[in-house]
Parts: C-alpha cells; structure tokens; sequence
C-alpha cells in the first residue's frame, strides 16, 4: 500500500473529480460512512449512546458532519460543534452541516466562553469524541482557540475518533508543533500518511484504520507516489523460496568485518542474526587479538585474524588482507563493535572505495564517514548503510532535531545524494532508495530500544544479501528484524534483549513463509 503525501492526496481528489467525474460530495458521503462505522464498533452500539462531533470549516469538517447523520440515523444521541468561522465553511462541509440542520439537528459555533462551557458539557457527558478539526492540510501550530479546543478535548478523558489524521499533527511529517488530539484510533481516507508512522504524530493517531472510500485504484497506485508501506504482504513476497537441492552455499557466504576491545558482543550478535536470516556460511573477521575468544563464543560462526596494530584493526597491509579475504564472499557487513581508532577508520573508507560486491557498513563504519559523506558516492556499488538517527545526524552534518523536522525528506535526500539504499532506524524505520523510493515498517515496538538491536538488523540484512538480492535484501531483513521483535516483546515486553530478537528470526521467517504459501493458494 502507497503511503501519500499531503499534494499527493490532494492531486488524487483532483482527478477523481476531473478524470473520473467522481464529485467531491460523493467522496465526502462515503467517508462520513466509514468514520460512522468506526465510531460504532467503538461503541458497540449507537442506541442510547452520545457522540460530541467537532468539526472545522473545512473538508474534515464535512467528513464529521456527514458521519453525525449516519450516527443519528442509526440512534445515537449526537452533538455537534462548529470551531471554524460559519463563514469560511467550504461548500460541500456547507452541504452537509445545511443537512443536519434541516434535520433538526443545532450545530453550534464555538465563538463565545459560553459556548466552550457547552462543549465542556457535553464532552463530559459523552461516550465517544469525533474529532473533525483540522485534517491532513494542516501545517505549523493551531490557533488559540482551536489549541483550547483541543486541549479541551484531551481532557475529557473520553475515547476520541479522528478522521484522517489527528488534529495538530502534520500530516507529512508527524510534527505537533503545540499540541494535538490524543486519538485511541484515526480512520484515515484512502491512504495512510508518513505523520501516522513517524514520531511524535504516531504517538496520537492510535490505532489506524485505512479505509476505501471509492477513489479509483489506478490514482492509489500511481508511479509518482513514491512512498510505500512496508507490511506482511510486500516482505512475504520478495521473501525466496528455498530450493529443496539447496546446500550451505548457495545460501550465501558472507563475511563480517567487526568487532574491538570491549565490542565482541555486538560482532557475535551480528553474526549468527546472519545464521539465523538463513545464510548457509557467514565468517567473522575481527583484530587477532580477539580470535581465539570469539572462536570459543560462537559456534556455527567461523572465525578469522585480521592484522591489527596497537590493539586495534588495520595498519600497512591490512587493505590489501582484508580485500583478499572477501573476494571469496558474496557479500560482506563491516562496522558493527569495530572501533573508531584513526587507522581502522581509513581501513573501512579504503575497503568501500575498493570493494565491488554487496556491502553493509553498519555503526563504527558509517562514523568513518562522517563529515565525508560524499565518499560513499565512489563506492563501486551503492552500499547499504543502517544509522540510527545520531548515526545519520553526524553523517549529515545535521543534529537528531533537526532530522526530526522532516525525516522522510532527509532519509530520502541522504539515499539520493550518498548514492546509497539507507536503512534509517527509528519508532518507523524507514528504507529509502537512491531512485527516491521509500518504504515504511509496519513492525517493531518500543522493547526493541536496547542495546544491540542495530547490529541484530544490519546482520541480519546481511544474510539475506545473497537469498533475497541486494536490492530487496534490506526490506525484508528490516520486516524480519521488527516481526521477530514483536515476537519477543509479546514474551518479555521491555526486558528483552538483542539475543532475544535474533532467536525469534526464524520463526518470523516461517511465519512471512505461511503468509506467501497461503497468497498463493
């Protein structure tokens, strides 16, 4: 499913009226449906439930008025607020709000103190809230007495309904620049929006409902709509099928480059999450140093020495040793617990400018490009980068704030200009393509803020490499990593750890296999 920008999803009305001669006053009577079947599996039933509606003068503001009509028509006791200008109030929201009225139904403004004191009472006395306010156009903070309004909302402490999105959220950026409605579930119309995936806008939607109110598929699906979700459906079907000929090497052989002083855990983990993605061999080349002790800690994990000087990777030779090492790979992950020491830094900018296969650079790698950001364009193929939001806060040059403004225009911007597949991690991990595609997880929780968890993914993208292709590899690695969290959490909420969400890879495996099987029959 398309994911849709604010003038995307205003160009989408455009030709629905234009093209298909869809008005929007049918589109507006087919929303208002969808939000009134909403409100009612909240309530359980409309009879002798109260409903509070506030609306804007705008297009939400119709959405609202049209569901109150439904409401009504099905017994519910309905009160209606208008928080917009009476004059401003666009001809089709006029349309609806004229229909309610004809029906006896008052709609009031909310101009005086006396009028907030009548939405005071009856928010305190209802049973579920409709916010109808502000909508997706909205940008910046709301006004004074739309912000009491809100606010006043909030406090009530009854269930709210937004319609769309929630009011002082901006829609393509998930900002609330004051304050915004504190939603327990958003039906949005016709396609989700980044502000309901990223942060602090998720945190008010609730739960998402996408709902089809008959805009023609071929306007949801347009090429030019380059933002896309990233669920079940999609990762299940770029997911392989394993042969049943299959051995260890057709399954990929990939090589990890990680680890230092103090750091094996996050080399250790890195690695078997590549064993636990299904890789077939994955060897692990960390300082000679550590060897013998990682030899011990893993298992199924091979183990090789690379040249280090003064305790730490890299020094005269160690290019040309590490180059020879992974050309008998078909993929290799390097960063993760590495060291950020001068001359292991100038290693891995050295290895990327030469190594012309699939490559990860994860944590301590993407540091030694920090401030060169443009080096990354030389690499022989685009690699794939995995920063958490301070890793590419330094790559940018920007600060975590400031990414936060626009972290989709930013992520996509950085796939472009760095000529690189970016795995950006946050509360919506976000993958974006050098062509300007971006994708948005649908998985993960809160539990997965621990320590490790970054390196869990970036091996496990990297044991796909050779099973998925270089291309879908960081999709359904990042699909697997946020499934198989979900699954740990679901056992040990905020207790669990890296390890935990490694283990669980292959059973999320099995479950994205489940889901195809069963597409296919």
């Amino acid at each position: 499913m398309k994911v849709s920008l604010v003038q995307e999803m205003r160009e989408i009305d455009r030709r629905a009226g234009e093209e298909y001669g869809l008005p929007e006053l049918l589109l507006m009577e087919t929303a208002g449906g969808e939000v009134a079947k909403a409100a009612l599996s909240l309530l359980g039933t409309a009879r002798g439930r109260q409903v509070c509606i506030v609306a804007g003068s705008g297009n939400n503001g119709g959405d609202a008025f049209a569901a109150a009509r439904y409401l009504l028509n099905r017994g519910a006791a309905v009160k209606v607020f208008l928080a917009g200008n009476p004059e401003h109030v666009k001809h089709s929201p006029a349309v609806m709000r004229d229909v309610l009225t004809q029906m006896g139904i008052a709609v009031h403004t909310l101009a005086e103190k006396r009028d907030m004191d009548r939405l005071r009472l009856a928010l305190h006395f209802t049973d579920l809230i409709i916010d109808g306010l502000l909508g997706t156009g909205f940008a910046g903070a709301p006004r004074e007495k739309m912000r009491e309004v809100i606010e006043l909302m909030n406090a009530a402490g009854k269930p709210i309904l937004a319609i769309d999105i929630a009011s002082g959220v901006e829609a393509d950026t998930g900002k609330v620049a004051s304050v915004a409605i504190e939603a327990a579930r958003t039906v949005t119309l016709g396609l989700p929006k980044p502000g309901h995936y990223l942060s602090p806008g998720a945190d008010h939607t609730g739960a998402l409902t996408v709902t089809d109110i008959g805009i023609p598929y071929p306007l949801l699906t347009a090429e030019t709509i380059r933002q896309e979700l990233l669920d079940e459906k999609l990762a299940s079907s770029l997911l392989p099928v394993r042969s049943r000929a299959a051995h260890k090497g057709m399954c990929g052989r990939i090589l990890v480059v990680a680890g230092s002083r103090g750091m094996t855990g996050a080399a250790a983990m890195a690695s078997e999450a590549a064993l636990r993605a299904g890789c077939g061999i994955v060897t692990l080349a960390v300082p000679e140093s550590l060897q013998p002790l990682l030899a011990v800690k893993l298992t199924e994990v091979m183990t090789k020495a690379l040249q280090e000087t003064d305790g730490v990777l890299g020094g005269t030779g160690a290019l040309e040793e590490l180059l020879a090492l992974a050309s008998g790979y078909d993929g290799v992950l390097m960063g993760p617990g590495l060291g950020r020491a001068p001359q292991t830094m100038e290693l891995v900018r050295a290895f990327a400018a030469a190594y012309d296969k699939p490559l990860v650079l994860d944590a301590d790698a993407l540091y030694a490009f920090r401030g060169q950001g443009e080096l990354l364009r030389k690499c022989p193929q685009p690699p794939i980068l995995t920063p958490h939001l301070g890793e590419l806060a330094r790559l940018t040059g920007l600060t975590v704030p400031d990414l936060r403004e626009d972290l989709l225009g930013f992520v996509r911007e950085a796939a472009q200009e760095y000529h690189a597949i970016v795995v950006a991690k946050s509360e919506c991990t976000l993958v974006a393509y050098p062509d300007g595609r971006v994708y948005f997880t649908t998985v993960g929780n809160p539990g997965m803020a621990t320590a490790g968890a970054g390196d869990v993914l970036a091996g496990t993208i990297a044991g796909l490499l050779e099973q998925a292709g270089k291309e879908q590899a960081p999709l359904v690695g990042t699909f697997l990593h946020g499934r198989a969290g979900d699954l740990a959490y679901e056992r040990l909420r905020e207790g669990l750890l890296a390890s935990d969400i490694a283990a669980a890879l292959p059973v999320a495996r099995r479950q994205l296999e489940m889901n195809r099987e069963c597409g296919q029959q």
